[in-house]
């Protein structure tokens, strides 16, 4: 008599906070587990690897000053993703929206060099918001009324971005003053964002994400809107047929997160570079990083705060082995790929419920 082994998957009526928290966890340590299996494929020891990528990011506080700068523009995009990975609208051109936010704020630099800091800088966040969210609303109104996949929408504008940034630095915006270098002129110090003492900390763009992050929060779970975000998530028909506007929801997600992009964009030209650099100098990838971030605090913004965090110490840890132990800069984005693969598979785990069964025939 065969006794077959059947696998059941159910999903989840509701998810326990312990399901999410272990799950996330376990997905981390594994994907941890499986880059130590690549360090040692490249002859390096594991131990001595995560060693200094933790004094690297962690262990001074240098090292803590650079993982909170690279965790500002991190919490910024993943915030936004947040908001629209809840309504299952997958917005994957967060790096787009964010160069983009870039542009626009390096434009209003550019033409008022001389207002003052108090009018130019809020200025200057107003039109990267403004210019990451409309550059959301093509994919989102693609998505909403020709049913087009913005997956692919978003992440194709992510290169126009890109390209438009380089016709700039190279062409019309390109630095008299830059020696030829692929950079505009250096703003004047009104449209430059405050440091925390001597550190990259740019404060006011790191406040701003604090409170985004929870207002975000509290929109999510607290509001009327955030209840049809959720419906819309879990059952499109459903939120249809219960009268809430698809079209209405996908539009506002995606302008919400792409502008939350831009401000990340902001952040960039106005407290690090204090001009608009060529694509890769602005941004290394923090608007597809930032997709990590978002999962792995399973698109809770609060929870974003600390992957962020956590994130942005893989990056600065990241750079410090490079120099070390002489490790590629692919390293990084090997990283980062890892990570996303066992988390978005620890997803399956989360929402769904594996049974085995063993059935007689």
């Amino acid at each position: 008599m065969n006794v077959p082994l059947h696998v059941r998957i159910q999903k989840r009526l509701a998810v326990p906070r312990w399901i999410e928290l272990s799950t996330a966890i376990f997905s981390l340590l594994l994907a941890l587990a499986v880059i130590a299996v690549l360090f040692r494929a490249l002859g390096v020891n594991p131990i001595v690897a995560y060693r200094k990528i933790f004094r690297g990011a962690f262990g001074s506080l240098y090292g803590l000053s650079e993982t909170t700068v690279k965790a500002i523009p991190l919490i910024l995009a993943g915030v936004g993703l947040c908001v629209a990975f809840q309504a299952r609208v997958y917005n994957i051109g967060a790096e787009g929206q964010l160069l983009i936010g870039a542009i626009c704020a390096t434009g209003l630099a550019l033409a008022f060099p001389d207002l003052p800091a108090w009018l130019l800088l809020p200025g200057m966040f107003f039109v990267g918001f403004v210019g990451g969210a409309l550059w959301a609303s093509v994919p989102a109104l693609l998505k909403a009324r020709f049913h087009v996949d913005e997956v692919l929408s978003s992440l194709m504008m992510v290169y126009i971005a890109s390209e438009l940034v380089n016709y700039l630095v190279y062409g019309p915006w390109k630095g008299l003053s830059e020696m030829g270098f692929p950079y505009t002129d250096k703003f004047s110090p009104s449209a430059q964002l405050p440091r925390l003492f001597r550190t990259r900390i740019h404060y006011p763009t790191l406040i701003l994400g604090l409170v985004l992050a929870a207002l975000a929060y509290v929109l999510i779970h607290r509001t009327k809107w955030g209840f049809e975000i959720r419906v819309t998530g879990e059952n499109p028909e459903a939120a249809r047929y219960a009268g809430m506007n698809y079209l209405k929801t996908v539009l506002l997600v995606m302008l919400l997160s792409g502008g939350l992009a831009g401000l990340a964009g902001v952040g960039e030209v106005a407290g690090i570079h204090y001009r608009l650099r060529y694509p890769q100098g602005v941004s290394p990838g923090y608007g597809f990083t930032a997709v990590i971030v978002a999962w792995l605090a399973h698109l809770n913004p609060l929870a974003v705060i600390v992957t962020a965090l956590l994130i942005g110490g893989l990056l600065v840890g990241g750079d410090a082995i490079q120099v070390a132990l002489g490790l590629p800069v692919a390293t990084i984005h090997l990283f980062n790929g890892v990570i996303l693969l066992f988390v978005l598979g620890g997803e399956l785990f989360t929402r769904y419920r594996i049974r085995l069964e063993w059935r007689r025939e």
